[in-house]
């Protein structure tokens, strides 16, 4: 399975209908599906798809024709999301009529090719499971620490200070929390963990 990490945009043309198409992560979709509303007011369509693991790690998937016929839009995009077996991610595209109906056939083609090019557009990395990783260090070890966080990739960090030091909350793939953990034992910190899918 495959994720991204950013949003990712094309536009295409068929028959002066314009696509815009956006990958994005899964819990990116409510806020760029909002954004998306307030920049394009005279869209026709916003058409989006989503597939994500559950708590007990199973596959939820969901789509909407935003209006379009029933099936011929938010279903093509949801099944260009399965067939590159891309999890943790939504796509949603953007529609401007021009004027030439597409036919149930044609829209269906349009929209998957839209999320095609949403998907090859992308820089797509392998999925993995992640967990979160929280622990507490003094002022005067701050500066080691980012340094270690920095060197790391695809974390998520959010610090909290208070007078004695920072708080500090990662989340990140399972294999950069494991390094993490052994940084921390060698260090003699102690830590909390929540995984997750």
């Amino acid at each position: 399975m495959k994720k991204v990490t950013r949003p990712f945009s094309v536009e295409t043309e068929v028959k002066r209908s314009k696509f815009l198409s956006t990958i994005v992560p899964f819990d990116a979709l409510e806020s760029i599906r909002r954004e998306l509303r307030q920049n394009h007011p005279k869209a026709s369509h916003i058409v989006w798809a989503f597939r994500r693991l559950n708590e007990y790690g199973q596959i939820v998937e969901e789509c909407s024709d935003d209006g379009e016929p029933k099936g011929c839009a938010g279903k093509p995009v949801l099944r260009v999301i399965q067939g590159n077996e891309l999890v943790e991610c939504a796509i949603l595209v953007v529609r401007y009529f021009g004027g030439i109906k597409l036919g149930t056939g044609g829209m269906a083609r349009a929209y998957s090719d839209a999320a095609k090019r949403a998907v090859d557009a992308a820089a797509l990395i392998p999925y993995e499971k992640e967990s979160s990783i929280a622990f507490f260090t003094p002022y005067s070890e701050i500066s080691r620490w980012e340094h270690l966080i920095k060197s790391m990739e695809g974390l998520s960090v959010s610090r909290h200070f208070d007078e004695d030091g920072a708080r500090w909350q990662i989340t990140a793939p399972q294999r950069a929390v494991e390094m993490l953990q052994k940084h921390l034992r060698d260090a003699r910190r102690e830590f909390s963990i929540e995984l997750y899918n």
